[in-house]
């Protein structure tokens, strides 16, 4: 667990709090907050907060801190990375079902094209950053978990070469993966802030720094990135119902980044692949790794209209890789 100096707290407020819109402010949900040091400075600077910890150290000092305000701030114990698990029977803390997280933040669903009602901070979990992002990626097409409740805001840490590979563009061989395509497609996604390693203290009983090594990419800070759900992610096509299979198109897609679309359109048993191309003017000899984010889109529902996707084959490889994931 890395904890913010109060120094980087005070960068944090001003970047969570920059930039907003006059009216009543949403909430704040800070996960994993510890012994409370950016808690602290945004209440002081007015924040409504709703603290998640589920280390059971840190809960006294901040249910302290809970009972001496007026409502301003909820402390709850659970974990942001256990939210919504896939077992059946009763969750147990501090795992914790995002119904239940919501209606205790006295939280409501809006709709889609709503304003953001909810804002959602932490760092996260360095050994588990990968498989973080292809969950909370899950959600966010589905409109499930914390989704289900509209385009809730994620304020996060994440390593210098995730946000490397989340910002990526075609050409960028080490970076541009299936994660950029579907997080730029899905996402606005701003730099807040970057921050060296050094900023950040951990509770390792040794004292170390665990910055996790890259050979590929640039590792050198951890960036406070900004996730907005876009408005218009499905006005076309692309509908919560159908998003699995786009996500698995385009991982299908990044399995073999220099083969030819054609030859992945025709390992999809699509005759017209050459015509449905020049359609959307993309160049016949395109290599998968060639396309930009919103090409995929606009390649998935042109498959959608020409009832590509109808083949049991491919139903079934989604389902299995959407079991992986989880």
């Amino acid at each position: 667990r890395f904890i913010a100096c109060p120094q980087l707290a005070r960068t944090v407020q001003r970047c969570l709090q920059g930039g907003a819109s006059p009216g009543p402010q949403p909430v704040l949900l800070e996960f994993a907050p510890g012994p409370g040091v950016l808690t602290r400075t945004l209440l002081n600077a007015g924040v409504r907060v709703v603290a998640l910890e589920s280390n059971l150290a840190f809960l006294p000092n901040l249910q302290s801190l809970e009972n001496s305000l007026d409502g301003q701030l909820k402390v709850i114990y659970g974990d942001f990375f256990r939210l919504d698990p896939l077992v059946p029977g009763t969750v147990k803390p501090p795992a914790v079902c995002s119904d239940k997280l919501f209606e205790t933040m006295g939280v409501a669903a809006v709709p889609w094209r709503a304003d953001v009602p909810v804002k959602i901070f932490g760092i996260l979990q360095q050994k588990k950053e990968r498989n973080a992002l292809w969950r909370l990626l899950f959600a966010l097409y589905e409109c499930s978990s914390i989704y289900k409740y509209g385009r809730v805001e994620l304020n996060v840490f994440i390593s210098e070469k995730e946000y490397k590979v989340l910002t990526a563009k075609p050409g960028e061989v080490k970076a541009y993966q299936a994660l950029t395509v579907l997080w730029q497609v899905g996402c606005e996604i701003q730099l807040l802030h970057m921050e060296p390693w050094s900023s950040f203290v951990t509770n390792l009983k040794n004292g170390g720094l665990a910055i996790p090594k890259s050979k590929r990419l640039p590792n050198d800070h951890l960036c406070l990135v900004r996730l907005t759900p876009q408005q218009n992610l499905f006005t076309g096509g692309l509908k919560p119902t159908n998003s699995s299979t786009f996500i698995f198109m385009v991982k299908q897609c990044f399995a073999r980044p220099k083969s030819r679309l054609t030859d992945r359109l025709k390992s999809w048993s699509l005759d017209n692949g050459g015509k449905l191309l020049r359609e959307l003017e993309i160049p016949k000899n395109a290599q998968t790794r060639d396309l930009y984010p919103e090409d995929y889109k606009h390649l998935f529902e042109a498959l959608q209209n020409s009832n590509m996707f109808t083949e049991t084959w491919f139903y079934d490889e989604v389902l299995d890789s959407i079991r992986n994931i989880n």
